[in-house]
């Protein structure tokens, strides 16, 4: 039973530890970044990975009772609606940004195709 227990503890502790060192390294991918799109992308991704880890770490250490069903069920929303956030905010610069062709390639204008067709 012991065993069990140290073999929990280092689990447990080596997956927050994993979800530390993803929440540093978005952390210095959005410093490092210019543009905010690539931010943006960078903090999404670093959440999204980052609380998952930390939290499955988290009930392991805790073993299985209600409280472990909770952080499940945070880690299903976050999945959900991080990535779905991320997207919106991302179409919300897409559209309102004036000089978006200075910092990334855009595709060549559909009007063209259009009057053809």
């Amino acid at each position: 039973m012991r065993l069990i227990e140290w073999a929990q503890f280092i689990v447990g502790t080596g997956l927050l530890i994993t979800g530390l060192g993803i929440f540093f390294i978005q952390l210095l991918g959005v410093f490092k970044f210019k543009y905010i799109l690539n931010r943006m992308h960078a903090a999404a991704m670093g959440d999204t990975l980052g609380i998952g880890i930390s939290l499955v770490g988290l009930m392991i250490l805790t073993g299985f009772n209600f409280t472990t069903l909770k952080m499940g069920l945070i880690i299903v929303f976050l999945w959900l609606a991080s990535p779905v956030s991320s997207h919106l905010i991302a179409r919300l610069e897409v559209t309102t940004n004036e000089h978006l062709k200075e910092f990334c390639e855009l595709p060549e204008d559909t009007k063209e195709e259009e009057e053809q067709c």
